[in-house]
């Protein structure tokens, strides 16, 4: 990198956040954030099915659609915000694509999104540290 890119790259480094996100598009979230009213400041939750995620760097981001009183709301979001408490993945969906806004003209269970049987996403258990297994103990048989 040269020149001004060098600059941009280095005051956008500041800002990344060095968590990594495990969704993908199809995938149901929820989105803690951090809401100020007045003085006071709350966590409220957004969940919905993520249809898109985007960009790199500190422009990177990530739309989510959820069905309010029989209306789609969509938000985007930040992936680097300081607004984003956590983000919590309730539900994984199976796609073909990348981009499902495709589910915009659609309601009810022309919406609905498989979930997958993904085995690779699975927490991984703590296993026990494996002992060295003991040698086997020459008997000796008397004579």
């Amino acid at each position: 990198m040269k020149g001004l890119q060098a600059i941009l790259h280095q005051v956008e480094s500041k800002y990344l956040k060095n968590e990594t996100h495990d969704f993908r598009s199809g995938d149901t979230v929820k989105v803690h954030l951090k809401v100020k009213e007045g003085e006071k400041e709350r966590v409220q939750i957004f969940e919905g099915t993520v249809i898109a995620q985007g960009k790199e760097g500190t422009r990177s981001f990530f739309r989510v659609r959820r069905i309010a009183s029989g209306v789609g709301v969509e938000r985007a979001f930040l992936f680097n915000s300081p607004n984003i408490v956590k983000i919590q993945v309730t539900r994984r969906g199976t796609t073909t694509r990348s981009r499902l806004y495709y589910l915009k003209g659609k309601s009810g269970k022309e919406a609905r999104i498989a979930e997958a049987r993904r085995d690779d996403v699975k927490p991984a258990e703590p296993t026990p540290a494996a002992a060295p297994a003991p040698a086997p103990a020459a008997e000796s048989a008397p004579k």
